[in-house]
């Protein structure tokens, strides 16, 4: 594949820099197993990740979408620590862009001060230039907005960007915001998923990503 490293680079956070999928996915079962009385499925979890909490819980339930979105933060926040995990090879992956002086950040649909949790439970603290949250935008991903907000405050074009994903709805936020999309194996979708929101490239690991990446 003829590929031309990316003059800018965004990432996903859940499943992506921080192994978060095992957390968010006993989260949702958590809080909507004592709200609605069901557990939702892996797969249906799955589903969810990427999306915003308001617009997951206002879909599912719009009765009670914020009790379910508080319950949701309390334990999923007091929780970061038992589940969260890095990924091996994620600390030089950043602190080879750091080196490389290319801008970078990350585009998430989590909430500032949870997002900020993740980062600082796999050492990524004070290591990511650039960082957009649910709160900075009015429409989340699959929505091209956070993006567009991202590579506006670089003052970067988004032609010569990319966003790394793990989840479907990352792979369709990068085509709506004409930047190339990267899926990687290692989150929320399979390499089919992916491939089937038709990504400019799906990676299986973080070194493979490094050399698409040109590190």
């Amino acid at each position: 594949m003829n590929f031309v490293a990316p003059k800018t680079v965004l990432f996903d956070l859940d499943g992506t820099l921080a192994d978060t999928v095992p957390l968010i996915v006993a989260t949702f079962q958590r809080t909507v197993s004592q709200a609605l009385g069901w557990e939702p499925t892996l797969a249906q979890c799955k589903e969810w990740i990427g999306r915003s909490l308001t617009e997951t819980f206002t879909t599912l339930a719009p009765e009670v979408a914020d009790e379910l979105t508080a319950r949701y933060l309390e334990w999923n926040l007091a929780n970061h620590q038992a589940y969260v995990r890095p990924f091996d090879g994620v600390g030089a992956l950043i602190g080879g862009l750091r080196a490389s002086g290319r801008p970078f950040g990350v585009v998430t649909s989590k909430r500032h001060a949870s997002a900020l949790v993740s980062l600082e439970c796999v050492g990524l603290t004070g290591q990511i230039p650039l960082l957009v949250t649910e709160e900075d935008t009015a429409t989340h991903k699959p929505s091209p907005e956070p993006l567009l907000h991202a590579l506006n405050q670089m003052g970067a074009d988004a032609a010569d960007a990319v966003y790394v994903g793990d989840a479907i709805v990352d792979m369709q936020a990068a085509r709506a915001a004409g930047v190339r999309g990267i899926g990687v194996t290692w989150g929320a979708a399979s390499a089919e998923e992916l491939r089937a929101a038709e990504p400019t490239a799906v990676v299986h690991s973080v070194g493979e990503l490094q050399t698409l990446l040109g590190l």
